[in-house]
């Protein structure tokens, strides 16, 4: 429902979007967004009109009913879950570093440096267009949702911490295969 927030949209613009709007706190799979859809649209939370289109299927637009906005307020005012748990297969393997192979947690933890650099590429470009030549201040006094932008925000923010780990990381790293080259020496 948070992405239908934005207007009307069909499966396949939230699928397509999802990645430029929640997928830095939420994964779901096309095939889950469809489902959610369909249950959102038989429970009353969303409707759904057919769009006739030339040399493609019809395709299928959905919008928020008003007991889909008044669920997201309740959804809003209820008190979160618990944080998550973390699981991360790359930190079991620095866990595992000192009796595993050093220069594959290395290289591991390297791989995920470029994917959070990747990733914080993908979130300014999305900043970008979010701000839309605007300040900050502008566009927290302007825009018709803030939400978007500070949810970006956060995913920004964990992407430069997994950078500061990861130099962190790579550093000691580094510093214990040295320890290790000179004990053999």
């Amino acid at each position: 429902m948070a992405a239908l927030l934005e207007g009307e949209a069909s499966g396949y613009d939230l699928a397509k979007g999802f990645d430029a709007t929640v997928a830095n706190f939420w994964t779901a799979t096309p095939q889950q967004l469809y489902r959610e859809l369909e249950r959102m649209a038989a429970e009353g939370l969303v409707t759904a009109r057919v769009v006739e289109q030339e040399r493609r299927p019809d395709k299928r637009l959905f919008s928020l009913t008003p007991a889909g906005r008044d669920a997201v307020r309740a959804y809003t005012a209820e008190p979160p879950a618990r944080p998550p748990v973390v699981r991360d297969e790359l930190l079991v393997k620095v866990q595992c570093a000192d009796a595993g192979d050093l220069d594959a947690v290395r290289a591991a933890v390297a791989g995920r440096m470029e994917w959070a650099t990747a990733k914080l590429a993908r979130y300014e470009r999305i900043r970008q267009r979010l701000l839309a030549g605007r300040s900050e201040e502008a566009y927290f006094a302007e825009a018709e949702r803030v939400g978007p932008y500070l949810t970006l925000l956060r995913g920004m923010s964990f992407e430069r911490e997994n950078l500061r780990w990861g130099e962190l990381a790579l550093r000691r790293l580094e510093q214990r295969s040295a320890f290790h080259r000179q004990q053999s020496e």
